[in-house]
């Protein structure tokens, strides 16, 4: 495992970064806060270019809204992040500029059109899109899929694949 230093100066631990097959990065963060969930976010969002999107997999206050705040924060905006929850989409600009979707209400091919999701993509912007399971048939081959899970109130294990 590798130790690495939050911004906070905090310590916290990936416990892989493996190269897999086609040059696939696998990562896994152990975060004990908001904040540390926010910094592992700025981490992914440096290594960020133009049409990537990823996707966040995890229930209801597991930190998915924290992670892209701290992708934000990653790509030197000074952005007001939150859940889209009603708007479906949140566009917190950059370059190339960075999209926030919430899916949680996406239920067909008709809904996920009317959002932007692939004229943000063809516009090569970075796409966050929580509630990503409802829409796994759409997302682009290379997507990166970070997946929150709880280990007790404010413990949280992300991985990214």
């Amino acid at each position: 495992a590798a130790v690495s230093l939050f911004s906070n100066g905090k310590k916290y631990a990936i416990l892989e970064q493996l190269t897999g097959g086609g040059g696939r990065m696998s990562k896994i963060w152990i975060t004990h806060s908001t904040e540390e969930t926010e910094a592992a976010g700025a981490d992914l969002a440096r290594t960020l270019t133009g049409g990537r999107v990823v996707a966040l997999y995890g229930g209801l206050g597991m930190g998915k809204t924290a992670f892209v705040r701290g992708m934000a924060a990653g790509m030197g905006l000074r952005a007001e992040v939150s859940s889209p929850t009603f708007a479906l989409v949140h566009e917190y600009g950059g370059q190339p500029p960075l999209v926030h979707f919430d899916m949680y209400r996406v239920s067909g091919w008709e809904d996920l059109y009317a959002t932007g999701f692939f004229d943000y993509i063809d516009a090569g912007c970075i796409l966050a899109v929580e509630w990503s399971e409802h829409i796994e048939a759409a997302l682009p081959e290379d997507t990166l899929r970070v997946r929150f899970t709880r280990l007790d109130e404010t413990q949280r294990r992300i991985e990214m694949e």
